[in-house]
């Protein structure tokens, strides 16, 4: 069956763009052209979503902190395609909890390749030999739901930070550096800077708390998940 991508954009033409060079690679695509239609497009379970930043009533950041925040559209991939370029603007839309992000204007073969990685991302979907929950230190890690424990008390994680989060306790005691963390989270063909994962782990440690040795940063490399720690 053809994965099914939702675009949303404000504007006509590179909706219909997109929608037609898609369906050529033979996806299925809904459309909308604002965020509250959107979100209600939504709610037929895209495999993935194409996102512009700036459009009516909700903008493409609420959009996704909405679609994060449900979880029925909690996995459900984004790519962000905005004219919004600056550093700053990418490292929100990562933060947020997209896939990818795009800047306008951009090549439609560019835009199919980054699309069929994020959909093949083996890393999306949840091993079928992993346990539900990983209890690590003062951390019950709830996998399915994206919802992690911290001595008991439940805190909900962007769905990056919740991956960040749990790669590093699966590996404990391991130094994992920041490009392995980028390409197992973002992917091999996804162009983020090393500072996108340290804005993830500070956010991740701000949630930890009195816990936030659990995490530890190794100087020049990366981080290390201390399962004894906090």
């Amino acid at each position: 069956m053809a994965a099914t991508i939702l675009v949303v954009d404000d504007e006509k033409d590179i909706v219909d763009l997109l929608k037609y060079n898609l369906e050529k690679e033979g996806y299925a695509v809904l459309t909308a052209r604002n965020g509250t239609s959107a979100l209600a497009a939504a709610a037929h379970r895209p495999d993935l979503c194409i996102l512009d930043v700036m459009m009516p009533e909700m903008d493409g950041w609420e959009v996704c902190k909405a679609l994060r925040r449900d979880p029925a559209t909690a996995n459900v991939p984004v790519i962000f395609l905005t004219a919004r370029d600056s550093e700053m603007d990418e490292v929100l839309g990562l933060e947020l909890g997209a896939d990818d992000y795009l800047t306008k204007p951009v090549r439609m073969r560019t835009l199919v390749a980054r699309v069929k990685k994020v959909l093949s991302r083996p890393l999306r979907d949840v091993p079928q030999d992993s346990p539900a929950t990983l209890d690590v230190g003062p951390l019950r890690i709830h996998v399915s739901n994206y919802t992690v424990e911290i001595a008991g008390k439940e805190m909900d994680f962007p769905k990056k930070e919740f991956e960040v989060l749990l790669f590093l306790a699966r590996h404990p005691d391991r130094v994992i550096t920041r490009e392995t963390l980028l390409n197992e989270i973002w992917g091999r063909n996804v162009y983020v800077v090393d500072r996108t994962v340290d804005v993830h782990i500070r956010k991740i440690r701000e949630k930890l708390g009195r816990h936030t040795d659990l995490i530890e940063t190794v100087k020049g490399v990366g981080y290390r998940f201390v399962k004894d720690a906090g």
